[in-house]
Formats: structure tokens, sequence, C-alpha cells
């Protein structure tokens, strides 16, 4: 009835059947007969037609007046929302985490801001799997496994785990080659990674120890800096202690025995993604697979060509 609506309104502003069919591409019998359609829908006729004019009946004309702001109205609202969803523009809400979002990815939002001008970013930044409901967010980027299942995702990568130490602090302590050597360790333990998890690739043992924490924090890049300046031993992501580890502030141990790597998502709320989502996450995918760090990547294949990984899975930190 909608479509007929619209016909009709368009028919009474061109004036005639004939000029209302060139604009809308139809032959002036099919107008008649939606017009029919409408009329009888409505139970009343919506106007006089001759050979040579047409004009509203007076039931034509009120109908008319009340429903072409109606019917502009929902024009501009369909054609504004058919351009939110495939053009590149306009609000784009992003939840992340805080270190990851400000060091290894820092340089793909300036990338995407520089490759669509008319998309306008707000970063919300957090250590916390925040709610994109509440937020508003049209994504986020998640670390670890996603349960909840009213979100849609795309996998992008692997963030490696490393327990690692400053020189002096494994000079004076020791260098530990086996998980339960930890416990004679000092530890810094960062929320939430919980109990630290190990797998043996040559024995395929695993192994999950609960750290007893000489510090317990949620800043991963305090922690880094706490383990610079030889606290204890970290176990933490090693996209926040490459750095580190590459300058030699910080030293990896235990290197046989691999902590289990974390996923990396973005998850968005909507199925049908706006052009705008859709930009953003194939730059975040793209990004990830040029970026070995985000492929899991360890000391010894950190130059080597990254490796694809699309599988979906859940949430990230």
């Amino acid at each position: 009835m909608l479509d007929d609506l619209a016909l009709f309104i368009s028919i009474v502003d061109a004036g005639s059947l004939q000029a209302a069919a060139r604009q809308h591409g139809l032959p002036p019998a099919t107008l008649t007969r939606r017009l029919q359609r409408l009329e009888g829908q409505l139970g009343c006729r919506l106007l006089h037609r001759s050979a040579r004019r047409l004009l509203p009946t007076q039931a034509g004309q009120a109908y008319y007046e009340q429903c072409r702001p109606l019917v502009s109205a929902l024009k501009q609202t369909t054609e504004a929302l058919d351009v939110g969803m495939n053009k590149v523009q306009g609000l784009l809400r992003v939840l992340a985490p805080v270190n990851l979002a400000r060091g290894l990815l820092a340089p793909m939002w300036a990338r995407f801001l520089a490759a669509h001008p008319e998309i306008r970013l707000e970063l919300f930044l957090s250590n916390h799997d925040e709610d994109l409901w509440q937020h508003g967010a049209d994504v986020a980027i998640r670390v670890g496994e996603q349960p909840d299942s009213t979100l849609y995702q795309r996998r992008l990568g692997t963030v490696e785990l490393v327990v690692a130490g400053s020189p002096a602090y494994l000079a004076e302590r020791g260098v530990p080659t086996h998980p339960v050597e930890l416990s004679a360790h000092e530890l810094l333990v960062i929320e939430p990674l919980g109990p630290w998890r190990f797998r043996d690739p040559d024995g395929g043992q695993t192994l999950t120890i609960e750290p007893s924490a000489r510090c317990k924090l949620n800043e991963l890049a305090l922690a880094v800096t706490l383990a610079e300046a030889g606290l204890g031993l970290l176990y933490c992501p090693r996209t926040i202690a490459h750095e580190a580890l590459q300058t030699g502030r910080l030293v990896q141990v235990m290197p046989g025995w691999t902590p289990p790597g974390r996923p990396l998502y973005a998850v968005w709320p909507q199925r049908q993604q706006p052009a705008k989502v859709r930009a953003l996450i194939e730059h975040l995918s793209d990004f990830a697979l040029a970026t070995p760090l985000l492929q899991g990547a360890g000391p010894a294949t950190l130059h080597s060509p990254p490796r694809s990984d699309h599988a979906p899975a859940s949430h990230l930190d």
C-alpha cells in the first residue's frame, strides 16, 4: 500500500498519469491499475480523471495533504539509511583494549582514517569486555574466546603469551626451566589472565598453575615496566612485551613450555553490517594478517610471512 500511496502522491504532483508514468518508468496502464487498487483499499475515489484533466477529489485532496509530508519523510529516512548501509561515512564507535589499541594497532587507526576521510572515529579503550549495546558501539576488538552468542564475530589472528624477566632478576634468582619452578620466584600477575597455562610441544604435556602474586595488577604496560625493574617474572602477551624483549630489557624464559595463544576477534552486534563497519573489519583483518605479532609469531619467526586465520570464535580483551 505504501508504494501505491507514493505513486498517488507523484501523480498529483505531476498533474497527469502520463507524466508520473514517465518519472517512474512505468506504463500508464500500470499506474491506473495501482491507483484503482489503492482506491479500492480506501473505499473512496481519489482522482477525477478525464481525457484532458486530472484533479483530486475532496477526499483525495485531504489524503494527499496529510500523506505527502509522511511519504517525503519516509523517503528521506530510507535514503539516509541506504547511505549509511552502503557508504563509508559517519560516526564509527569502537571498543578496544587499552594497550593493544594505543600500541600495536596505533598505525592501523591512522591508516584507516586516512583511507576514509568521511569517517568520524570514536574510540573507547578499556581492559574489560565492555557492553557494545550499552556504549552504542559498532565494533569491539577483543582477545580471548567469545562466549556471547548474540554477537557476530570474525577471527583476526592470535596473540602469543610469554614468560619473561629482566636480566638482573634472572642473574640473581636463576632461570626457571619448568613451570613447577615458578613457585620459587616473584611473580607479577595480570588480570584477567588468571591461571598460567603451559603446553610442552615435545611431550604434549599441559600444565596449569595458580600463580602466587608478589604484585597483581590490571595494566599491562605497567606490569612490563615492573618486570624490567627486576621485580619478578611476567606472564603476558608478546604484543605488549615485544619491544622490551627485542632490546634485551626482558628475556623470555621456558621457551619450551608454550602458553596457549589467545585468539583475537572483531565482534559486532548487527547481522547486516553498515559499510563503515565492513570497511573497518576488512582493514583490521588486512593489518592483522600483515603483522606477525598478531599471528602468534615467536622470536624465531618474527619476520616470516604471516599465516591466514579467519576461523570464527568469540570475545577480546
